[in-house]
């Protein structure tokens, strides 16, 4: 009756998928639904460090923010933030991704070494980008005085237009390897055929590049600027590692300045409501581009 009773269920695919489905379902309703419901609290109360009771305070929050000039500098550079990481992740994740894809000696070594800057912890990625780009000791800094670049040093981490060109890039460095595994995937898929056929008909590189190889991984493509987006606009560790948001908060961003009026300031309402502001922009975002997939899929 025991065997039996475990064919019935081998046989009930409803009943297993729900099973195996269960682990996910508990995993997203404890470290995403229950914090997402308790930051929507959280942004309506008055709740601080000092005084962690409960009391509502509808929208004042939000309208502080509003009232807010560093509010909206963090939203501002959050934008240039993220649309200019995504662009050149997109760009050099396909570069990267088109000589990851050749044949050639040693390519799982040259595989593997790209992986590194996404594998390595990022507080620990961006320390050593703290060294770096040091005012007096960046090696950056002298090996562009030895090709006579500059005269000077630099003073990466200080002054506000190079903060926010020192974020990017050290930003950019690390999510392009996993934007050139994505498109890497969406490469090998393209049947062989096809390029070969492009090739018979006397398509260049470039020709073969732009007329068959991005047509057919713009999906792909999308999906790694979708991950791209996500990571980008989430993110405060590279902020608050190099800069802690500038003196004058030049290269502040929403998730860093979340963190410095919620947990560092101890007013965890308002860091509540500033973190709530990302939810509907990423949210915008990501239907935006998986609407653009599912158009590139039909056609």
């Amino acid at each position: 009756m025991t065997g039996g009773a475990r064919r019935t269920l081998a046989d009930r695919e409803g009943a297993l998928a729900w099973l195996f489905m269960l682990p996910s379902v508990i995993y997203i309703l404890a470290l995403v639904a229950v914090p997402f419901a308790l930051a929507v609290a959280l942004a309506f109360s008055d709740v601080t460090v000092g005084d962690p009771s409960f009391d509502w305070a509808g929208w004042a929050n939000f309208a502080r923010n509003f009232d807010d000039p560093v509010f909206w500098r963090a939203l501002g550079n959050t934008f240039l933030f993220t649309a200019v990481s995504m662009l050149l992740i997109v760009v050099f994740g396909k570069i990267l991704a088109n000589i990851l894809v050749a044949d050639f000696r040693g390519k799982w070594l040259i595989r593997f070494l790209v992986l590194l800057p996404w594998t390595t912890p990022v507080a620990l990625s961006a320390v050593a980008w703290l060294w770096l780009l040091d005012s007096i000791y960046s090696p950056i800094d002298w090996v562009l005085r030895r090709i006579g670049l500059i005269e000077g040093n630099l003073n990466w981490l200080g002054e506000p237009t190079l903060e926010m060109v020192s974020v990017i890039a050290v930003h950019v460095w690390r999510l392009t390897p996993l934007a050139a595994v994505i498109v890497m995937a969406g490469l090998v898929a393209i049947p062989r055929e096809i390029e070969e056929a492009a090739r018979m008909d006397g398509a260049g590189f470039w020709r073969r590049m732009f007329e068959v190889t991005i047509p057919l991984t713009l999906p792909v493509i999308a999906v790694a600027a979708l991950f791209g987006a996500i990571l980008t606009f989430t993110d405060m560790t590279v902020v608050y590692v190099l800069t802690r948001g500038g003196a004058t908060h030049s290269s502040e961003v929403l998730a860093s300045w979340a963190y410095i009026r919620g947990i560092s300031g101890g007013d965890v309402a308002q860091g509540a409501s500033i973190a709530l502001f990302l939810f509907p922009l990423l949210l915008a975002a990501a239907i935006a581009i998986l609407r653009a997939v599912r158009r590139m899929e039909v056609t």
